[in-house]
């Protein structure tokens, strides 16, 4: 078994379309280099934020291959598993792992909500398959599977499994989880206007959204955490609280979509039925940027 220690920035990167709803691969191309230039210390494609329940099997790996040609081994790429079957799942894995991915998250069968001991079958039936390091993406609050600290104790056994992702929104799971399981895996904290808190008290990274529009501040934020400069960090998350407050949303996709075009780094295109915001939505985020821009800190100057 590879030794995976993931740590710091893992933006969890959109998928970018042409306005037609296809795979825009050179956009892509851009978007990943830029959060690479911006210190990001890894990449996780095809997740919720990456629009992956309306991307095909063969798109998914399409996707993830452009991720693997950019980051040129500079940093891993992980590719989210988020099948409704697990036969499809590890049929999935298989694949990615013969492509070149350095590991996987794998969130719940979708549309199913299992029960723990269903739920944990799963995790070990395509860590089986996967054969590479493995984060556990839990996120009761949008998938109604929770993973508890006594079940993560009870997967410790699975080597493969190395990382998990809480989402709980309940920033005590993190203790929790330290209290039952020590070190026995790396700690990310998925829930972006939770950042500051789940580094405050071990979390060993972010695995983030609003860093795909502004990786260098999310950067700055967890290696001033990293540093206990704490007060700097504070008033770095004060600025940036608003902006992740939109990772936090039924409307997450379209949020940050439009958040990326006005910094100039992406564009608004989804794929139905998700469509652009309009309106009072789209004059909301608009202002939140237009905010944020205003009073953007310098950062450089805090490294």
């Amino acid at each position: 078994m590879t030794a995976a220690k993931w740590a710091g920035v893992f933006p969890a990167v959109t998928t970018k379309f042409k306005p037609n709803e296809d795979l825009d691969h050179a956009e892509m191309e851009r978007h990943f280099e830029f959060q690479i230039e911006n210190g990001v210390h890894g990449l996780l494609t095809c997740g919720s934020l990456g629009e992956a329940s309306t991307l095909s099997f063969d798109e998914k790996l399409a996707v993830t291959r452009t991720a693997l040609d950019v980051a040129n081994g500079r940093v891993p790429v992980l590719v989210n598993v988020s099948e409704t079957r697990t036969a499809n799942a590890c049929r999935f894995a298989e694949q990615a792992r013969a492509m070149g991915v350095q590991g996987f998250m794998v969130m719940p069968s979708v549309l199913y909500a299992a029960d723990a001991r269903e739920a944990k079958d799963n995790l070990r039936t395509i860590a089986q398959a996967a054969q590479l390091p493995i984060m556990v993406y839990n996120n009761p609050v949008s998938y109604k599977v929770d993973l508890t600290p006594d079940d993560f104790k009870d997967l410790a056994d699975c080597e493969w499994i190395v990382a998990i992702k809480e989402s709980t929104e309940n920033i005590r799971r993190i203790t929790d989880l330290r209290n039952a399981v020590g070190y026995r895996y790396q700690l990310f904290m998925g829930v972006d206007d939770l950042s500051f808190e789940g580094l405050a008290v071990g979390a060993d990274g972010l695995l983030a959204g609003l860093v795909v529009a502004f990786p260098k501040e999310t950067v700055t934020l967890y290696k001033l955490m990293q540093a206990k400069r704490w007060d700097e960090a504070l008033k770095l998350y004060q600025w940036f609280m608003p902006l992740m407050h939109l990772d936090v949303s039924n409307k997450l996709v379209q949020n940050l979509k439009l958040v990326e075009f006005l910094v100039g780094v992406g564009n608004e295109n989804v794929r139905r039925p998700r469509q652009p915001l309009q309106g009072a939505e789209r004059e909301r985020v608009a202002l939140i940027v237009q905010q944020a821009l205003a009073t953007r800190p310098d950062v450089s100057r805090l490294l």
